[in-house]
C-alpha cells in the first residue's frame, strides 16, 4: 500500500562548503563531506520515477528562538562569526563565508518534516539535509555537523508541537555524541545510537552510558564492532531498540539517518548494503505505527560513498512510500556475499550487554518513579 510521504531537498544544502583537509607537507584535499554524495541521492530518486509520487516539501530556516533550544548562545554566537569570513567552527567542523544560513536551513527541514507529520499533510517524511547535526552539542560543532538538526526538531515537537515524548534511532555509524550530550538529563527524548565502536567521537558511546538524573534510562548505546553486518544490525534492532520504544511509547520517532554504515564507506568499517536499511526502515515503520500513529521523520546526517549512498537512501524511501521502482542496486549481491553478514557471537555480546544496561537502567528510573 502506498504511503504519502514527504522529501525535502534545497539546492542550497550542496553549495555547504565543508572545507579541507590541511596538514604540514601534504597537499589540502577535500573533507569527505561532499555535496556529490547527497545531489546524486537525490537526482536517483527522480531518475527512478518515484519523486513523483512523493510530497516534495519546502524548508523553511530554523530560527534563533528554535536553534537555541537546543544549543547555547555562545554556540550561535561563535557560529554567526565564523560566518563572516569562513573558517574552521570546532573539530572537523568548517562553514564558509555567509554559511550559517545554509546550517539554519538544514536545521529548518528538521522542523519543516516534524510539521508536515504533525499537521497531517503526510505520514512519513525523509529530510535529505547538509550539513549533518549529530555530533553537535550544546556548546560544541564537530565531526562536519555544525548544529544538531535533529535535536533542534525534536525539542520543536516537545515544546512547539505539544508532544510528550520522542524517540531518536540513531543509525549513522559514528556515536551521536551530541544527540547524547544534549538529551542526557532529558526524559522526554529517548536517544539510541547503533554505530561502530572506538569510532568518531571520542570518548563516548559505551554500552554503561545511560542517562542521569531524570534522564536515567533515556540514552542507550550500542556499540558493535568493526566488521559487523546485516546480521548484527537487525539483532540491535529487534533485541534493544524495538524493546526501548515499546518501553518508552513514544509519541513520535525521529531517525538520525547515516548511510557510512555501508561496507564502502570511506570513513566506517561496517559491512552493510541497501537491503539492511530497507529492512530497519520497514521494522520503524511497524513500530511507528503501533506507538505513534505512525509518525516516522527521517534526517539524513554522514554517508560519503557518492555510489553506493544513493541506492541505500533510495531503498529507505520505497520502503517509506511502499513503492518499489523497480531500481536494482548493483553493489548489494557482492557485498550480501562477504563473509560477516550473519552475526557472530562477539558481536552478540554486546548487543545483549546493550539490552541488559538498556533495561536495568528504564527499571532503576521506574522504581524511582514510584518512591
Amino acid at each position: 500500500m502506498k504511503n504519502r510521504t514527504g522529501f525535502i531537498w534545497h539546492e542550497a544544502f550542496a553549495w555547504h562548503d565543508a572545507g579541507n583537509y590541511k596538514a604540514a607537507f601534504v597537499e589540502p584535499i577535500s573533507v569527505a563531506d561532499s555535496p556529490e554524495t547527497k545531489r546524486r541521492f537525490r537526482n536517483l530518486v527522480e531518475m527512478s520515477g518515484l519523486l513523483a509520487d512523493l510530497v516534495q516539501i519546502e524548508p523553511i530556516a530554523a530560527s534563533d528562538e528554535a536553534l537555541l533550544r537546543a544549543h547555547s548562545a555562545s554556540h550561535l554566537a561563535a557560529i554567526a562569526e565564523a560566518d563572516k569570513d569562513g573558517g574552521e567552527i570546532g573539530p572537523f567542523a568548517h562553514i564558509g563565508r555567509g554559511g550559517f544560513a545554509i546550517v539554519r536551513l538544514a536545521a529548518g527541514a528538521a522542523i519543516s518534516a516534524v510539521d508536515a507529520i504533525l499537521d497531517g499533510h503526510v505520514e512519513n517524511v525523509y529530510a535529505l539535509v547538509r550539513p549533518a547535526g549529530h555530533h553537535a552539542e550544546r556548546d560544541q560543532a564537530r565531526g562536519f555537523c555544525i548544529v544538531n538538526n535533529v535535536a533542534v526538531a525534536a525539542l520543536h515537537a516537545l515544546e512547539m508541537r505539544g508532544l510528550e515524548r520522542v524517540a531518536i534511532v540513531d543509525w549513522d555509524v559514528h556515536h551521536g555524541n551530541g544527540t547524547q550530550q544534549i538529551f542526557w538529563r532529558d526524559p522526554r527524548v529517548l536517544a539510541i545510537s547503533i554505530h561502530e565502536d572506538g569510532l568518531f567521537a571520542l570518548p563516548g558511546g559505551a554500552t554503561n552510558e545511560v542517562g542521569e538524573d531524570a534522564g536515567l534510562g533515556t540514552t542507550i548505546n550500542v556499540p558493535l564492532p568493526s566488521g559487523s553486518g546485516e546480521g548484527a544490525y537487525l539483532a540491535a534492532m529487534e533485541r534493544v531498540v524495538l524493546p526501548a520504544l515499546d518501553r518508552f511509547q513514544p509519541s513520535m520517532i525521529l531517525v538520525s539517518s547515516g548511510l557510512d554504515a555501508l561496507a564502502q564507506d570511506s570513513l566506517g568499517r561496517m559491512m552493510l548494503h541497501s537491503d539492511t536499511y530497507r529492512t530497519m526502515t520497514a521494522m520503524l515503520m511497524e513500530a511507528s505505527a503501533r506507538l505513534c500513529s505512525s509518525r516516522l521523520c527521517l534526517v539524513h546526517e554522514g554517508g560519503y560513498s557518492p555510489v553506493v549512498v544513493p541506492f541505500a537512501g533510495l531503498a529507505i524511501l520505497e520502503t517509506l512510500a511502499g513503492r518499489s521502482t523497480g531500481v536494482v542496486d548493483p553493489f548489494m549481491a557482492n557485498v550480501k556475499k562477504r563473509p560477516g553478514q550473519t552475526l557472530a557471537p562477539h558481536q552478540s555480546d554486546v548487543i545483549e550487554r546493550a539490552a541488559r544496561l538498556a533495561e536495568s537502567a528504564w527499571n532503576d528510573r521506574t522504581q524511582r518513579e514510584i518512591r
